[in-house]
C-alpha cells in the first residue's frame, strides 16, 4: 500500500517525502563567537574568532579567540593560535589536515595574535573525543602564503591540495582598488611553483563585491565561481576562465552583499552538477555607503543552474523564497535537501558603516528569525518550505554560523556586528548562545537508522561493506548513502561543502557501498558517511577518503563518462 500511495503520488506530480519537524534547543555558550565553524570529529567543533575580550580564558588568562566544543558536554576549550583568525578560509586536505588561511591584519603591536594576512593554521586529525590535547599548529616565519589575503576562500581541489582565491589586504566595506587581492595560489605549492601567484581576470571583474567568491569543484575537475553577479568556470590545467549567465535580476552575492550557495547533490552515474545560490542583494554596487541602508531590501530570490551544455544553455532558473534574506547560511543535508538558516531581511554584511548603521550598530537590520527547507528534487515552485521550520528567539546576525554535525543535527551560533564584545542594551549583543536545531527523530528520540562499523579509509572506486541496521518501521521507504563534506563555515558560505550518493546495495544488515569512481567526483581527504531510510539518517561516520597522502595527490580512481562542464 506505501508503495502504491508513492506511486500515486509521483503520477500526480507530487513528490512522496517526509516531512521532518524540527525544534530548537538551547544549551551552553561558545566561549568564542564561531565566526568560522568547523566539523573535526564525532563529538568535536572547531571555532574561529577575533581577539575580541571574549569570555573563555586560554591556560595564560588571555582572552581566547579560537576554541573547540564539545558536542557531547556542550562546552568549550580555548585553542591557542600564533596569528590572526578572524575572517579566513579553508578547508580539510588529502592527508586529513585541517588548513586554516589568511585573516586579519595587525592590531596591537608587540601583542597576540599576530598579523593573520599570510597565515596558515594546521590542525591535524584528533582521536581525542573530548579534544584533550588537540592543538593548532603554526610556523609563520616558514609556513605562510605567498600574499596577504583577508576574507579569502580556501577550496580543496582534486589532487588534495588548497586552492585560495581572492581578498583583501584591510577592512573595507567595498573591495576596490590597491587593497583587492584578486588572485589564487595553492598550497602546498606545486612543485617549481612556490610563491606563485595567478591573477584573476574575473575577480577584477567582480570587484567590488568579490570576497567569499563561492566556489565548487565540479565533476570534470574544473573549478565554478561566483562573485557579484558574475560566474565562470576556471581550469586549473590551462589557467583560462569561461564565463558563464549572469545572475539574474541584478542580484549580487559575496560579501558585502553576501547570499548563500550550495552545489547540489551529485549522483551516479553521470554525477550532473547544479548550483544553487539563495539570498543577497539587487542593490547597485556603485552605490556608495552614505546612500545605502541598512533598511534596503534583501533579495528573495533563489537561481539555481546546471552546469552541462544544456544547462548552461537553458540559464539560471529563478526562484522565490516567501521571505527576503541577506546573511544566510545553507546547510546541506544527508537527504539532499539544503536548509536556508539564520541573517537578515535588509541591509548588507560588515562593520557599522551604512546608513542607519550608527543607530543599531549593525549594517544589517531586521532579523530573520525562521528559516527555510530547499527540497531540491521538488518540481519548480515547490521546492522552497517553512513546513515543520520553528521560530528562533535569538537574531542571528553577521558573523553567526551554522553547520550539520556528525550527530546529525545543525549547531547554530554566533552573531556580532561590531568590532567587540558588546552585551544588552544593544539591539544586536554579541552572542554566546549556542542552540541545536533538532529533526523530529532526535528530539523524540525515534528508531533511526545505524551505522555499527564500517572501514576508515576507501580507496576510490573501491567497494567497502558496513554492517548497519534500519528500523523495521522505515525499511520500506528509499535508502540512500550520502558521502559528505560538511563545509568549513563562515559569512554564509559553506566553503567545500559537498555531497556524493554512493552506490550501494542493502541486504540484512550488510550495506555495500562502492567509493566515488575519482578524484575529481569527490576531492581526496576526508568525508563523512550517512545512511537515510525513508528521509531519517543515521548519525555520520567518518572516513577518509583515497590514499590519505600529502597533497598534491596524482589522479586516484578511474575514468568515467560524466556530464559537465
Amino acid at each position: 500500500m506505501r508503495n502504491l500511495l508513492s506511486l500515486l503520488l509521483v503520477l500526480a506530480g507530487v513528490s512522496a517525502q517526509r516531512t521532518t519537524e524540527w525544534t530548537f534547543v538551547q544549551n551552553g555558550t561558545s566561549g568564542v563567537v564561531p565566526v568560522e565553524l568547523i566539523t573535526i570529529s564525532p563529538t568535536l567543533m572547531l571555532m574561529y574568532d577575533r581577539a575580541d575580550g571574549n569570555p573563555l580564558l586560554l591556560p595564560d588568562g588571555e582572552r581566547a579567540w579560537a576554541a573547540i566544543w564539545n558536542l557531547e558536554t556542550n562546552t568549550p576549550t580555548p585553542v591557542s593560535t600564533i596569528t590572526d583568525t578572524f575572517c579566513a578560509g579553508g578547508a580539510f586536505i588529502s592527508n586529513g589536515t585541517l588548513v586554516s588561511v589568511a585573516g586579519q591584519p595587525l592590531e596591537t603591536p608587540g601583542q597576540l595574535p599576530e598579523d593573520g594576512r599570510m597565515g596558515i593554521r594546521l590542525f591535524d586529525p584528533c582521536t581525542s573525543p573530548t579534544g584533550a590535547n588537540c592543538t593548532v599548529f603554526e610556523d609563520p616565519a616558514n609556513i605562510h602564503l605567498a600574499v596577504t589575503r583577508w576574507y579569502p576562500t580556501g577550496l580543496r581541489i582534486p589532487d588534495g591540495s588548497l586552492m585560495v582565491i581572492g581578498g583583501s589586504n584591510i577592512n573595507v566595506f567595498y573591495n576596490t582598488g590597491p587593497t583587492t587581492e584578486n588572485s589564487f595560489e595553492f598550497w602546498p605549492s606545486r612543485p617549481g611553483e612556490a610563491g606563485t601567484v595567478i591573477p584573476s581576470q574575473f575577480l577584477v571583474d567582480a570587484v567590488p563585491v568579490n570576497l567569499f567568491p563561492r566556489s565548487f569543484v565540479l565533476p570534470s575537475g574544473k573549478i565554478f565561481m561566483i562573485a557579484n553577479n558574475i560566474s565562470m568556470i576556471y581550469d586549473i590545467e590551462t589557467n583560462t576562465e569561461t564565463r558563464l549567465p549572469d545572475l539574474p535580476n541584478g542580484v549580487r552575492v559575496a560579501n558585502p552583499f553576501d547570499g548563500t550557495a550550495q552545489l547540489l547533490p551529485l549522483s551516479p552515474p553521470l554525477y550532473e552538477p547544479t548550483v544553487l545560490v539563495c539570498g543577497g542583494s539587487a542593490t547597485d554596487d556603485s552605490l556608495p555607503t552614505t546612500v545605502i541602508s541598512n533598511n534596503d531590501p534583501a533579495t528573495d530570490q533563489c537561481s539555481r543552474i546546471t552546469l552541462t551544455a544544456a544547462g548552461v544553455a537553458k540559464g539560471w532558473e529563478v526562484e522565490r523564497m516567501p521571505e527576503v534574506r541577506i546573511l544566510m547560511e545553507s546547510v546541506l543535508l544527508p537527504t539532499g535537501d539544503v536548509l536556508l538558516i539564520n541573517g537578515a531581511k535588509t541591509g548588507y554584511s560588515g562593520y557599522p558603516s551604512v546608513v542607519g548603521s550608527n543607530v543599531t550598530m549593525s549594517n544589517a537590520a531586521n532579523p530573520a528569525f525562521r528559516g527555510m527547507l530547499y527540497r531540491t528534487t521538488f518540481p519548480a515552485g515547490q521546492r522552497i518550505t517553512q513546513e515543520g521550520i520553528p521560530t528562533s528567539n535569538i537574531a542571528r546576525m553577521y558573523h553567526s554560523s551554522a553547520s550539520l554535525t556528525a550527530k546529525g543535527n545543525i549547531m547554530v551560533a554566533g552573531s556580532n556586528t561590531v568590532p567587540a564584545v558588546v552585551g544588552p542594551p544593544a539591539l544586536f549583543p554579541t552572542e554566546f548562545r549556542v542552540q541545536y536545531l533538532n529533526p523530529d527523530f532526535i528530539t523524540n528520540n525515534s528508531p533511526r537508522p545505524t551505522i555499527q562499523s564500517s572501514p576508515t579509509q576507501i580507496l576510490f572506486n573501491q567497494k567497502a561493506t558496513l554492517k548497519v541496521t534500519v528500523p523495521p518501521s522505515l525499511a520500506l521507504g528509499e535508502t540512500q548513502v550520502s558521502l559528505m563534506d560538511m563545509g568549513y563555515v563562515t559569512h554564509a558560505q559553506h566553503a567545500n561543502s559537498r555531497l556524493v550518493f554512493l552506490e550501494h546495495t542493502l541486504i540484512g544488515n550488510t550495506l555495500e557501498i562502492t567509493a566515488p569512481p575519482n578524484n575529481f567526483i569527490y576531492p581526496p581527504g576526508p568525508a563523512w558517511i550517512f545512511l537515510v531510510a525513508d528521509g531519517v539518517y543515521s548519525e555520520g561516520v567518518q572516513v577518509m577518503i583515497g590514499d590519505g597522502g600529502d597533497p598534491p595527490r596524482a589522479n586516484q580512481g578511474i575514468k568515467i563518462p560524466f556530464n559537465s562542464l
